[in-house]
């Protein structure tokens, strides 16, 4: 983790923003308030249907059965 002052940081902010990309990066303002540097992470053509999924010992045919239940109660 590396610290700056707010006129370090200023100065320099492009070289920040990128070291912000392998550590933590701070920056100090003069009355104490600190503040974390922290790049946004996005996600790229991901659906939000892709899930990993879970091992159980439920046939294929159970599963059908529950569900069939299930939607029989609504």
């Amino acid at each position: 983790m590396r610290t700056y002052n707010y006129f370090e940081a200023q100065r320099d902010f492009s070289s920040i923003l990128n070291l912000s990309l392998t550590e933590d990066v701070i920056v100090r303002e003069k009355s104490g308030r600190r503040f974390r540097i922290t790049p946004v992470r996005t996600v790229v053509n991901k659906s939000p249907f892709e899930v990993q999924g879970v091992n159980t010992d439920i046939s294929t045919s159970e599963m059908m059965s529950f569900l069939r239940e299930s939607r029989s109660k609504i």
